[in-house]
């Protein structure tokens, strides 16, 4: 074989393992353009983060009946916007009380107080699926010149699920920490995100039982700020569907509004803010209103 043979044949070959070392890398990630809204979901195939130009959220003065926790949870994001210490937060309890409405308020509420020639705080919703890619998304926001939510609604692990080993590394572990531009806000049915039959096993199987639960409730210690949303009471409850009512206009006098109210609870065997929510719809399509811009159904 010749010399020349040989270099045709290795660059040949050369070319063939560069172009097939090429297509096992993976797809190189775009650079985010945060200024294209203020809200995002993440998407992870391929990733991205998907602009929201109108965020289904509820007016703040609508969550009645949860008066403490929405002054905390405010009180703790605008520390946040400013630049000053503030936790992650855990929002867990009754559903259909507004947990997710909640965060999505107070984020609407913060960036109208803040400058506009300034960073804004930005919203990014990631889906209970995605959780173990927190990590990447993190790196993409990290040393950006605005704040960031990042919120996970319907937070909760199964049985077998170990991605919450990943979550606890995020929020307080590893050797990069959170980036302090970013705070982590969940919402779940669960305190400590744990289905209970998973800690008992975990109790009645380990050597050590004390340290085996420990290990699963520890996940919920890494949010600083835990805010309990509770099952509403008769008046709160006849509070959200009159401020419902007032708000779009619905031309129902006050007697029938609270007889029919009290029936609807009754008959779905429960009183939140959905409840209430699912009742002016139905009074409302009866009266031939149009609900031009229904608020978010309350989580």
């Amino acid at each position: 074989m010749t010399q020349p043979d040989l270099s045709s044949a290795t660059l040949d070959l050369l070319t063939r393992i560069a172009g097939a070392l090429e297509r096992l890398a993976p797809p190189a990630v775009p650079t985010p353009d945060f200024e294209a809204a203020d809200a995002f979901v993440w998407h992870t195939d391929p990733i991205r983060f998907e602009p929201v130009a109108r965020v289904n959220r509820v007016e703040m003065d609508l969550l009645q009946g949860i008066d403490r926790v929405r002054g905390q949870l405010v009180e703790n994001t605008e520390r946040f916007a400013r630049g000053l210490p503030a936790n992650n937060a855990l929002l867990w309890g009754a559903r259909g009380m507004g947990k997710s409405s909640l965060v999505k308020a107070a984020h609407a509420a913060i960036n109208h107080s803040l400058s506009t020639d300034g960073p804004r705080l930005k919203l990014v919703e990631i889906h209970r699926e995605d959780i173990e890619t927190l990590p990447v998304l993190m790196g993409l926001v990290r040393g950006s010149a605005h704040r960031f939510i990042v919120f996970c609604d319907d937070l909760s692990f199964d049985s077998d699920d170990t991605s919450y080993k990943s979550l606890k590394a995020v929020l307080e572990g590893g050797i990069e920490g959170r980036p302090e531009n970013v705070i982590f806000y969940a919402t779940s049915n669960r305190r400590h995100l744990l289905p209970r039959d998973m800690m008992e096993n975990e109790r009645s199987t380990a050597i050590n039982p004390g340290e085996a639960v420990e290990e699963k409730v520890s996940l919920s210690d890494r949010f600083g700020l835990w805010l309990g949303f509770h099952k509403c009471s008769q008046d709160e409850y006849l509070s959200m569907v009159e401020g419902y009512v007032a708000h779009f206009g619905v031309p129902v006098d006050a007697e029938t509004l609270r007889r029919e109210a009290l029936e609807w609870s009754t008959t779905r065997g429960a009183r939140s803010g959905r409840t209430a929510w699912q009742y002016v719809q139905d009074v409302a399509g009866r009266l031939g209103v149009s609900l031009s811009e229904p608020p978010a159904v309350p989580r």
